[in-house]
């Protein structure tokens, strides 16, 4: 008998059919959700194109750059690409209407706000920022762009927050190449933790969180640890595994001779030779959530440090190794959070950032984050808006029906979201002409 065949397959079969009525309300759902945000596209022309493009980025297309979404609404291919690639409108008013609705719907004390940087391959030299850079997707250099951006995780669900493309210091350097992909001239070199700091600055405001994460890349950079604490941020980094760190729970050494002589102090350690040099029972076993394949469970230890860089040596920190139960892989941590913080919640808000991590590659596939074929600094940041609006639908949705996992395809295919396009030649009007009556309205 077929695996098809099978009573339990036909029965999710029969589940995931999508009907008329289901791609219907879908629609409507849509047509209603981004009623908030076409206020923000001052012309007719590009909220009808705003309409076209998001709809586009969530349906069932195979590749879902402008051509194909124009074709599948059958409409010319120019006008939508130019929206996107150099259209007049401000993505940062439709950013801040998405971040506004984030807090609306997912704001908590305990919301983790979670940096992660991601690269897109590219094949050309044209696009801007693109360059041989770390690509981590690919896991080695390679030619792409990468962008760095924010994401909201909250017990409700999670939601991007913002997104910034890198410029490596050779494309701010050059005139021309910034001249042919249209960057501002206020744009400069910037690390990608001074950019951080920047969407930081501008994303959390009035938006209730308890920690920042980010990956090693950021968590290495004492001068970043160092801006957040002035701001006054609670967070745990991913460090390297050679980060050196002293250990201030250990016992300094006593003096050569009693009495005599300076204090010694404690030897610096790499952060794996000092996990290495401790004892199995000081491992607390932690059960961090409940993921689409089960509980996810680690061991894991902290200790107060102070932790040296460049010469120099840092405030009090607390190191926290990360070692997932069945691995022997070691995660490695600094938190500036006190003493009165449990082990648990230090780990349960590190953890997060994996989490970001599967969100952003769901959004991939399913509202064409990585599905853009612009060139300049504006077209970048304008497919980036409207595929961010276009994630940020389908959160809700997930939540409307309750699933939580990122990449939860059964979700999406359930209520019916990948089939709400319009087919080929049909006229998308309709939705649109709703749209523009409630907004006089």
């Amino acid at each position: 008998m077929s695996l098809l065949d099978h009573p339990e397959a036909q029965a999710l079969l029969d589940d995931a059919v999508v009907t008329p009525e289901t791609v219907q309300d879908c629609a409507g759902r849509l047509t209603g959700f981004l009623q908030r945000y076409l206020p923000k596209f001052y012309r007719v022309e590009h909220r009808d194109n705003a309409i076209t493009v998001i709809r586009g980025l969530i349906s069932g297309l195979e590749r879902k750059t402008c051509e194909p979404i124009a074709i599948e609404a059958g409409l010319p291919r120019k006008p939508i690409q130019f929206f996107v690639g150099a259209g007049k409108w401000d993505d940062e008013a439709v950013m801040g209407e998405l971040r506004q609705h984030i807090r609306e719907e997912l704001a908590e004390p305990d919301g983790v706000v979670v940096i992660d940087p991601s690269a897109f391959p590219k094949k050309g030299t044209e696009s801007c920022g693109v360059g041989r850079q770390w690509c981590g997707r690919l896991g080695k250099v390679e030619n792409c762009q990468v962008g760095v951006f924010l994401a909201y995780v909250a017990k409700a669900g999670s939601a991007p927050l913002d997104r910034r493309l890198y410029l490596p210091e050779d494309w701010a350097d050059d005139a021309d190449r910034r001249e042919k992909c249209h960057v501002p001239p206020e744009v400069k070199f910037r690390e990608k933790w001074q950019i951080a700091l920047d969407l930081l600055d501008r994303s959390l405001p009035g938006l209730p969180h308890g920690w920042i994460v980010a990956d090693d890349e950021f968590g290495r950079a004492s001068e970043f640890r160092a801006k957040l604490r002035l701001r006054r941020e609670r967070y745990i980094l991913d460090v390297p595994c050679n980060t050196t760190v002293r250990d201030l729970e250990r016992r300094r050494p006593p003096r050569k001779r009693a009495g005599v002589g300076r204090k010694r102090e404690v030897p610096f350690l790499r952060a794996d030779l000092w996990a290495a040099s401790q004892l199995e029972s000081r491992w607390e076993r932690i059960t961090v959530r409940d993921g689409e394949r089960g509980p996810l469970v680690v061991d894991a230890m902290t200790v107060r440090v102070r932790a040296k860089q460049d010469g120099r040596v840092g405030p009090e920190e607390r190191l926290v190794v990360i070692r997932p139960v069945g691995e022997s892989r070691l995660d490695y941590a600094l938190s500036n959070a006190g003493p009165e913080v449990p082990l648990a919640e230090l780990v349960r808000a590190q953890r997060q950032r994996h989490r970001i991590e599967e969100f952003f590659e769901a959004g991939n596939g399913e509202a064409g984050l990585d599905h853009y074929e612009v060139r300049s600094w504006v077209g970048w940041h304008h497919h980036m808006t409207l595929a961010f609006v276009a994630l940020w639908f389908l959160c809700l949705e997930r939540r409307r029906v309750g699933g939580e996992n990122p990449g939860d395809h059964r979700v999406a295919d359930a209520a019916g979201v990948h089939a709400i396009a319009p087919a080929p030649g049909a006229d998308p009007r309709g939705d649109r002409e709703r749209s523009h009556s409630r907004s006089a309205a």
